[in-house]
This record gives C-alpha cells, structure tokens and sequence, in this order.
C-alpha cells in the first residue's frame, strides 16, 4: 500500500504533520494485523522512501524452522541482522497477510486517530478565545441552525442560541460569541457560538463604545429578551464622564451600529442609582411612575402609575415588566391609580383580583 501520497493530502488538506499521520497510519495497521495474529508479538514501521507500513515480529532464530510466523533461520536472521545467533530474538518482516474485515479495522482506527488529532488542534488554537466575539461567515442554514465559517473551521450556531430578530443568509458575514469550545466535537461541530445571550450583547457594547472596554464606563447590569429588548443599567467610573450619554451618543450615533447589529430590538440604557426605587422607576420605562414602595423585605415593589401607563409598564406580551423585574431583583406589582364619582383619589391594585383600597 503507497501512503505518501495518502499522507501528502492529509498535510495539505488537513495542516497535519507528516510524522504524526504516519505513526496514526502504522497504529492502524497494527490494530489490523493483531486482529488477526493475537498471539504474536508484532510492531509497524513506516517506510517514507517506497510509501509503505512494514510489518515487524517477533521471531526466534532458530537452526531449523518449524513455525515461520515465531521461529526464523540463522541465514534468514543474517539478513537483518548480521550478529544474530541460534536463541536469538530479532524483530524481521512479517509475511502474513489480511483480509477485508482487518483493513475496515485499521481504516477505523486510522479515522478515529485523526479526528482526535483535529479535535485537539481546534480545541488549542480556540481555547483561550471562549467567552470573546468572533467574526464568520454564514456557511449554510440547517434545521437545528446555523453553520458559520471561521477561518477554516466551521462552528455551529443552534437555534436556542438565536435572536428572534436576526436575518441568516448564506455568505453574509456575521459577528456571534465563542459560547463554548468542546474537547471533542459533538454533532460534528466542536465551536458552539451564541448571539442571544446577554453576555453576547455586552460583549457588543465593549467593541463599539471605548469607554466601556477601557472601563471607563461600567455596565453594572443587563437583562435581554432576544428580538424583543434590552435593559442595561450603566455607571461611571470618571465624574466626567455621562455613561449613558456615552453610550447614545449625539443624535443616537454610538448605539445606532449595535441597534444594527440586533435588527428590531430596542435597548434602554439606564444610569446607576444607589436608590432601589429610583433604579425599578427607570426600569419600567417608557412608562412614567408615581410612586414605588418596597415590601416584604424588599423582595416586592408596589408601583404606582396612571391607567394610561398601566400597558406601557407591562410592555408586549408582560415583557417589559418582566425585565425590569430580572434588572432589579424584585417582583413587581402594579397598583392603579383611579379617581371616584366624588372626585375622591382611591388606589387600586392591578395584582388583588381588583381589590379596592379606600385611603
């Protein structure tokens, strides 16, 4: 069997190393022929100069040969070794032959070895890149998700890790984050990327906004429903320094390239504030808020907001308030504002079966 040209497109193909296909290539051998001789003691050796696997036994010299496959001739001995002596052990070629189920055996073991080859090369050179962005290219649409190219590996994108607003088409490029680099690969992908988590889209912000990779700026909290909208609320580090200004911009201008970036989703950038109610006030945006009362050691906030706040406040499909809530840690309870026949002002509790609370 002629391997260099079998191990030649490996090299080229696959940026393997010629010595490590060619040890691969004799352990599958190997695997072949003890298959099928398992009592004998046997190695295999590559031959780089007529492209071959040379296979080696164990063999005692012997004045008259009675098994050739253990037991060899002291001419034949002299051959390969010119002081071998009766009672000798040399290693000599070995003339037994396989058949087709050994060679399924060693293409088996050959395939498995150079997948482990791969799979430990992918997993050193993207190791220390888990957790940052990645730039690719949409390689092909599946039903389970994307697969996108980076450089020459592909990485697979599932559709749990997708954005409801994001638009895939083949050959566009794509920014996602390196979520998860695997030992060995899974489902045939070993890069697992990801564009809907939060993590993914604070990793957005530290690209496009200098100040919050020089942490100038701070994002002390996000919460993000994918497709949908963002909260983050944001401090600064420089008593100069407007953080929320510094993410806008004039006129829009730094966040406009991220809002890009996500399609329809909206994001509401909102300043650090030590006051719990002030921080749940600004978290139910864009609805305005009269009041808020924190309960039951301060794990419930009752909020006050007029009728024609009440659906802004829970934005579309309860959305909203559910993301003020995963902001600020609390269970958020609205409380209506109405005013009687009498024109006396009387509270109303959206959350006690319509309740009334005479003040």
């Amino acid at each position: 069997m002629n391997l260099f040209d079998v191990i030649e497109e490996l090299v080229s193909e696959r940026g393997l190393e010629r010595e490590t296909l060619a040890n691969i290539i004799c352990e599958g051998m190997l695997a072949a022929f003890e298959r099928k001789y398992p009592d004998l003691s046997l190695k295999a050796k590559y031959d780089p100069k007529n492209g071959s696997v040379i296979i080696l036994a164990e063999k005692k010299v012997v004045p008259s040969v009675k098994d050739p496959e253990t037991e060899i001739s002291a001419k034949k001995a002299h051959a390969f070794n010119k002081k071998a002596k009766s009672g000798d052990m040399i290693w000599a070629p070995f003339e037994g032959t396989i058949g087709r189920i050994e060679i399924l055996r060693a293409r088996q073991v050959i395939a498995n070895q150079i997948r482990q080859v791969e799979a430990s090369a992918v997993y050193e050179e993207y190791k220390d890149k888990q957790g940052e962005m990645v730039h690719g290219t949409i390689h092909k649409c599946e039903r389970g998700g994307v697969v996108v190219k980076l450089d020459d590996q592909l990485a697979f994108l599932p559709k749990s890790a997708m954005s409801s607003s994001d638009k895939y088409v083949v050959g566009y490029p794509l920014r996602t984050l390196l979520k998860e680099v695997l030992i060995e690969p899974k489902n045939d992908y070993q890069l697992i990327l990801d564009r809907a988590s939060d993590a993914f889209l604070k990793k957005l912000f530290e690209l496009e906004i200098p100040e919050i990779f020089e942490k100038l700026v701070e994002i002390k909290r996000i919460v993000r429903s994918p497709g949908y909208k963002t909260k983050m609320v944001v401090s600064s580090n420089d008593i100069n320094i407007d953080p929320v200004g510094t993410c806008v911009g004039v006129g829009g201008s730094r966040i406009k390239p991220i809002l890009k970036e996500l399609g329809s989703e909206k994001i509401d950038v909102i300043p650090w504030t030590e006051s719990q109610e002030m921080l749940i006030k600004q978290a139910l945006k864009p609805a305005q808020i009269d009041r808020v009362e924190l309960v039951e050691n301060d794990t419930v906030a009752k909020v006050w907001l007029d009728e024609d706040q009440r659906a802004l406040a829970i934005g579309r499909m309860g959305q909203n308030i559910s993301l003020a809530s995963r902001l600020t840690g609390v269970d958020i309870q609205l409380v209506q504002k109405e005013k009687s026949d009498i024109g006396e002002m009387v509270e109303k509790d959206d959350t006690s079966q319509q309740e009334q609370l005479e003040e």
